[in-house]
């Protein structure tokens, strides 16, 4: 493992970190840093662990993160340093390029997500990007969010859809109450309820219980 401690205030260029637990790849990336002209090393580690240990000190301007690491994840150990230094900006740097990934690595603080099949030129663009104040992603990922924001838009739509009586109903299908419960709680019929539910499915065009529960907690 490379690492060396730097002083920022000594030094004009980014600070930036590497947190990747393959040794070729983060030597790759140490050397794609250190060879740059806009940007210096400042530590590269092969887990999260380490990384939470150190970067602190270290107030990088960037860190590039990967997901898959051992022990903690890359998007907890953005969690976690996202509270421990929040001025720092983070970049997924990953093979992984489906939504969950995408949207729990947002979630929990990072700025951009490239696949590291972009090769160096096209994550020391994306580090210039974010740096810059924008939110670097590579194509296919953004397709993805725009795909996922316009999903929910619809989905919103349609949870907007349903009457007062009809949310009060699904508010007590989240908690896990069955119909006979909903209707004592809500001090109606079970058939009503059962009509409630019906035209729930139709409105969400789902066919069971679960899906229009996910659907509407997802609003």
């Amino acid at each position: 493992m490379f690492k060396t401690v730097i002083l920022t205030a000594m030094f004009e260029k980014n600070i930036v970190c590497i947190v990747e637990d393959n040794a070729d790849l983060r030597e790759g990336m140490s050397l794609m840093v250190q060879f740059s002209k806009s940007y210096l090393l400042g530590g590269s580690y092969s887990n999260a662990e380490e990384a939470i240990r150190e970067i602190p000190a270290l107030k990088p301007t960037a860190v590039l993160m990967d997901i898959n690491l051992p022990g903690l994840s890359g998007i907890q150990c953005v969690n976690v340093l996202k509270s421990l230094t929040p001025e720092t900006l983070f970049m997924m740097c990953t093979v992984y390029d489906d939504s969950d990934n995408i949207f729990d690595s947002l979630k929990a603080g990072a700025i951009g997500y490239i696949l590291k099949t972009e090769g160096p030129q096209k994550i020391l663009e994306a580090l210039d990007d974010m740096i810059a104040g924008g939110s670097p992603m590579s194509s296919g990922i953004a397709r993805k969010v725009v795909a996922s924001f316009t999903k929910m838009g619809k989905e919103n739509a349609l949870v907007e859809t349903l009457s007062d009586r009809e949310k009060m109903v699904l508010d007590e299908l989240a908690k896990g109450l069955i119909g006979k419960e909903v209707a004592d709680e809500l001090n109606i019929s079970w058939g009503t309820v059962r009509k409630h539910v019906q035209n729930i499915y139709k409105k969400l065009h789902v066919n069971t219980r679960v899906e229009a529960v996910n659907l509407y907690l997802k609003r």
